[in-house]
C-alpha cells in the first residue's frame, strides 16, 4: 500500500505543478485521453453484457412461452393415444411442474377469398400465461361464444395479412384425416374438413415467424377440426421448475416413457436460435474487451510521457532518499488514479444508458433480423464488479511497465537532464 506521501506525488505528476508550460499542459490532456478510453471501454463493455444478457433472457422467454422447457413427441407420424395418461405420468415427474397436452397440425385458414394463410393450429387444455400477457387486442377467450363459434387467438402479423380484428368469423380448413394422418388431397378420398372460429385475441411476441404461423384454440375445437379423438394428442408441453435442468428432465422424461415416445428440450427444439445467442455472448464481449486494451496502452503511453517530463524532479527525491520501490509505487498509484476515475465515469455512464434504455427504448432494431423491436438489457451486479476489478487490473498493470522505466532512472543524470 502506498504512503500518503506517494499517493501526494502521484496525483501531483498527472496535475503537472508547471502547468503552463506546453509540455505539461500535453501531457495532462494526455491523461484525460487514458481516461476516457478506459470510461468508455468500460461502459461499452457493460453496455455489450447488459445487451446479450438481455437478449438470451427474452428470446428465451418467447420460445418457452411457444413450446415450454420440454416437449414430449412420438417417432411416428400418428397421434399419441392415451394422452390423459401420459400427462399424468409427466406431472409425478420429479422437477415437473406442470404437464400440458397439446393438438397441433397444419391448416389453412381463410377469411375471404382473397385472404387465405398457412397456420399451426394449435389446441391446448389452458391458455399459457405467457400469452395472455402478449394480448394487444381481444383476450385468450377461445370458448364457444353464443352462435357455438370456438374462439381463435392469432399473432399480430398473421392478423395484418388476413385483415381481421377481434369477432369476425374465419374459417379453417384441415387436410388431415381422421385415418392415419392421411392427407385427402393426395388420397382423393374425402374433402378437407372445416370449422368456422371467432377471432377472440391477437397477441404479439415480435418473432415474427412465429406471430405470422401460430394460431390458439380450445383443446376440444382443435381435436374436431384436426380429426383427433378425445384421448390423443400430438405432444406434451413440460414445464420445470428450473429451465437450466431441461437436457438432464428430457434424459429422465424419455426413459420413464419409453418407445416410442421422446422427448426434447427447449434448447433442442430451438438449437439454432440458441446457437446464435451463445455465439453472440461469447464474441461480443472479446471485441468490445479489445477498447479497455487499447485504453491501457494509453496509460502506458501517458506515464512514460510524464516520467520523461518528470526526470528532474524523480531525480531529486531520488537525492533525497527516495526508493526505487517509491518511485515505482507512485507510478503505479498513478495508473491506479487514471483507472479508477475512469471505470468509475464508465461504470456510471453505462447504468445511466441500461436504465434509459430499459426504460425507453431509445435503441430500435429491425424485427426480421433480431426478433425484437427494441435492444433489450439486463442489469447484473456481478458485471459491474467484474468488469470494473479486470479494468482496474489491466490499468495497474500497464502502470508497472513506466514504473520500472522511472525507478530506474539514475539520480544524478536525472537532475542533469534538461
Amino acid at each position: 500500500m502506498p504512503s500518503r506521501f506517494e499517493r501526494f506525488m502521484a496525483m501531483r505528476y498527472l496535475r503537472s505543478v508547471r502547468g503552463q508550460e506546453e509540455g505539461s499542459r500535453f501531457v495532462r490532456f494526455i491523461a484525460w485521453i487514458a481516461t476516457a478510453g478506459v470510461a468508455l471501454g468500460t461502459a461499452a463493455l457493460l453496455l455489450a453484457l447488459s445487451v446479450v444478457r438481455g437478449f438470451g433472457s427474452e428470446i428465451e422467454a418467447k420460445i418457452t412461452g411457444f413450446g415450454a422447457h420440454v416437449q414430449v413427441e412420438t417417432f411416428r407420424d400418428a397421434p399419441i393415444d392415451q394422452a390423459a395418461s401420459i400427462r399424468d405420468t409427466l406431472a409425478s415427474t420429479p422437477g415437473v411442474v406442470d404437464a400440458a397436452v397439446v393438438v397441433q397440425e397444419f391448416a389453412l385458414l381463410r377469411r375471404s377469398r382473397e385472404h387465405i394463410e398457412g397456420v399451426a393450429i394449435r389446441g391446448m387444455e389452458r391458455p399459457p400465461a405467457y400469452f395472455q400477457e402478449q394480448i394487444v387486442d381481444g383476450s385468450f377467450d377461445t370458448q364457444p361464444d353464443s352462435s357455438g363459434h370456438a374462439g381463435l387467438v392469432i399473432g399480430k402479423e398473421l392478423a395484418d395479412l388476413l385483415q381481421v380484428h377481434p369477432g369476425q368469423i374465419v374459417t379453417s380448413f384441415s387436410m388431415r384425416s381422421a385415418s392415419a394422418g392421411e392427407t385427402p388431397f393426395i388420397a382423393g378420398l374425402t374433402a378437407p374438413r372445416t370449422k368456422a372460429f371467432r377471432i377472440a385475441g391477437i397477441y404479439e411476441t415480435s418473432l415474427a415467424n412465429f406471430d405470422a404461423v401460430y394460431v390458439f384454440t380450445s383443446l376440444s375445437a382443435a381435436r374436431e377440426v384436426l380429426a383427433y379423438g378425445p384421448d390423443q394428442a400430438t405432444r406434451f408441453d413440460v414445464t420445470l421448475a428450473e429451465v437450466d435442468t431441461a437436457r438432464e428432465a428430457a434424459e429422465v422424461i424419455e426413459s420413464r416413457l419409453g418407445f416410442p415416445l421422446m422427448a426434447r428440450s427447449i434448447y433442442d427444439v430451438y438449437g439454432g436460435l440458441f446457437a446464435w445467442i451463445n455465439l453472440q455472448k461469447s464474441i461480443i464481449p472479446v471485441v468490445i474487451s479489445i477498447i479497455v486494451i487499447v485504453a491501457a496502452f494509453n496509460i502506458i503511453g501517458t506515464l512514460l510521457m510524464t516520467t520523461l517530463e518528470k526526470t528532474r524532479e524523480i531525480g531529486i527525491l531520488k537525492s533525497m532518499g527516495a526508493s526505487m520501490k517509491s518511485i515505482r509505487k507512485q507510478f503505479v498509484w498513478s495508473g491506479l488514479l487514471i483507472g479508477g476515475v475512469g471505470v468509475a465515469l464508465g461504470e456510471s455512464l453505462a447504468l445511466a444508458l441500461v436504465l434509459l434504455q430499459d426504460k425507453y427504448g431509445l435503441i430500435s432494431l429491425p424485427e426480421e433480423a433480431y426478433y425484437l423491436t427494441t435492444a433489450p438489457v439486463e442489469l447484473h451486479a456481478f458485471d459491474f464488479l467484474l468488469t470494473g476489478a479486470l479494468a482496474m487490473a489491466l490499468c495497474v498493470l500497464a502502470a508497472y511497465v513506466p514504473a520500472r522505466v522511472a525507478a530506474g532512472i539514475e539520480a544524478i543524470r536525472a537532475i542533469r537532464f534538461r
